[in-house]
């Protein structure tokens, strides 16, 4: 070849290498900014790539990401796509047989699903944890709106230890589950819809792993995904008396209460209680706290039922009752609150007929 051809190829491999990187980044870019345009995932407590993605996916080359978050840097050196695609970790056509699909641990994975994307998910050791109470509650967004035939919930054993041994199904026990819900009864979000699930751990500490089954109504696709906790938050140590709902909630949607439009006192707090969901003969409740204009140490939240409503499962705070009046005070994480500071707590509730929503009022520790 002439130089003279030479020198002429020259810029035109610069334009085509310069277009395959900008393609490339644009296919980042993309990414990044849409990360969710179907499926779902368990996004509190995160679900072990959801948490790495809401973490680190904007800043995923970051090397201080070894040190302050090991387990989701190993994640991301394997494949950065399980965590841009958390809402894809499924597998099609296990018809229930959920045990004899998944190998003991493989369970992270779905038994390495989509070509192993997502094998990292299995590694052993420290993920992050999120603090929960004995009996909580898990949150799953649906991206693409698919509804589920069930959730199951299930938590690790107490004396399973999530840092030296691989999860099998031998050491998971069922602590909350749903039965067929339609993607219309759950709540509708910017993309997609959310549900949240009861659950019931008691006689948990320290670390676990809650591990979510979610068969999705659209076709036999059922996802399967670890959750890192921390049971250090306070709650009962019994199970409650109800059962957590299984039937399908009612299609009408439960009244809303309009948050209040002025700033609590100096020093002060405010209580505002959201409907969750309904079913026949019970509810789930969440009431948010807010901090006044400075700082508080700790809060109290009561209120009165007007029905005769009984609370039989609680998490993020410590509830007792007398009567009709409800006492929920603050948990070790939970309790202090920087000025204007939000945290939220929730229930579970037998109802009979009518159900007022309850007033609630909030004392803070200063």
């Amino acid at each position: 070849m002439s130089t003279l051809a030479r020198r002429r190829s020259t810029p035109r491999l610069a334009a085509w290498l310069l277009a395959i990187g900008t393609a490339a980044a644009m296919l980042l870019t993309t990414a990044l900014a849409n990360p969710a345009s179907a499926h779902g995932s368990v996004v509190d407590p995160a679900s072990r790539n959801y948490g790495c993605w809401q973490r680190w996916g904007a800043d995923h080359m970051n090397p201080a990401m070894a040190t302050q978050d090991p387990m989701c840097w190993q994640a991301f050196q394997a494949d950065p796509q399980a965590m841009w695609n958390w809402m894809g970790l499924f597998r099609e056509g296990v018809a229930g047989n959920h045990q004899a699909a998944i190998p003991d641990g493989q369970l992270c994975s779905a038994g390495h699903t989509q070509s192993g994307q997502y094998n990292s998910l299995d590694t052993i050791g420290a993920w992050k944890t999120t603090s929960i109470s004995n009996s909580f509650r898990i949150q799953l967004n649906d991206q693409a709106s698919h509804g589920a035939d069930y959730i199951r919930v299930y938590v690790t054993k107490q004396g399973f230890d999530a840092l030296t041994k691989p999860l099998g199904w031998s050491d998971l026990e069922l602590a909350g589950q749903i039965g067929n819900t339609p993607a219309s009864q759950w709540k509708k979000e910017a993309s997609g819809v959310s549900i949240q699930v009861p659950a019931n751990a008691p006689g948990r500490t320290g670390r676990h792993i809650v591990y979510t089954i979610w068969q999705a109504s659209h076709l036999d696709q059922s996802y399967y995904l670890c959750s890192d906790v921390d049971f250090g938050g306070g709650g009962p140590t019994t199970p409650p008396t109800t059962t957590p709902p299984t039937t399908t909630p009612p299609t009408t949607t439960p009244p809303t209460t309009t948050p209040p439009t002025t700033p609590p006192a100096t020093g002060g707090c405010t209580a505002t209680y959201r409907p969750v969901s309904s079913w026949n003969g019970g509810f789930q409740g969440e009431i948010e706290v807010t901090a006044g204009s400075s700082a508080i140490k700790g809060w109290t939240v009561t209120w009165t039922w007007a029905n005769g409503q009984q609370v039989s499962s609680y998490w993020s705070s410590t509830v007792t009752t007398s009567g009709s009046t409800v006492t929920a005070r603050n948990v070790a994480y939970n309790g202090s609150l920087a000025a204007g500071g939000k945290t939220s707590f929730g229930f579970v509730a037998s109802s009979t007929g009518t159900n007022t929503a309850p007033t609630p009022t909030c004392t803070p520790t200063v």
